[in-house]
């Protein structure tokens, strides 16, 4: 199933990836401001450091890190979407700092704030369309009630009924055999994808315990 992941509050996170050994160091560090994106609009990333406090050619490597570490979100492992992070303070070595060390900050301060930040599950929504001779209407409703369904409007062909609904794609797993025992083989449907929205929180927590219990077994 396409899940994805998404924030639902705005957060401020430092992001720091400091190494000493022998010889030479790693030194990157970040201050970002992290919050959602409407829907739809994906990543956007914008540079608001002044003053030079990181040198513009760790400004690239912070947006890939962040977009890196969104493939993979803190809930389950899902792609983040719809997100916008501002970078706006930090710091640098002259000698330790590197794009590999700014990138690994941006991740590291992305992760950290995404946990922060009322991290959230999103499902595929399907628009469903019935068409069904109008003895089996009440049947179909509360079947796609069932389904977590949302009813968006009944309407009349010919001598049908055609219900127009919305209902998550994880639902309408066996819908096919389901509308033809219910309606005698007389009804149809059209699904098509509609948008992601927010999976209930019960649900979600069954979702994350799975993948994760799959994890530790894989581990």
């Amino acid at each position: 199933m396409a899940y994805k992941e998404t924030i639902k509050k705005k957060v401020t996170q430092e992001g720091k990836f400091i190494r000493q050994s022998g010889g030479r160091g790693q030194y990157g560090h970040v201050w970002l401001e992290i919050e959602p994106n409407e829907k739809g609009k994906g990543y956007e990333f914008t540079n608001a450091i002044v003053g030079g406090v990181i040198p513009k050619e760790y400004i690239n490597p912070v947006s890939e890190g962040i977009h890196e570490a969104m493939q993979s979100g803190v809930l389950a492992g899902y792609q983040v979407v719809d997100i916008k992070v501002k970078l706006f303070d930090g710091s640098y070595h002259d000698v330790d700092s590197s794009e590999m060390a700014f990138k690994i900050a941006g991740s590291i301060g992305f992760k950290e704030g995404a946990r922060k930040a009322d991290p959230v599950l999103l499902e595929p929504i399907m628009d469903v369309e019935v068409v069904t001779p109008e003895e089996y209407l009440g049947d179909v409703m509360g079947d796609l009630n069932s389904r977590r369904g949302r009813i968006e409007g009944i309407s009349s062909r010919r001598d049908a009924q055609v219900v127009k609904s919305t209902v998550p794609l994880s639902e309408m797993f066996g819908y096919a055999t389901s509308l033809r025992s219910m309606t005698q083989g007389r009804a149809i449907f059209t699904m098509q994808f509609a948008h992601y929205d927010e999976v209930p929180r019960s649900i979600a927590d069954q979702i994350i315990e799975k993948v994760r219990g799959k994890e530790s077994v894989a581990a």
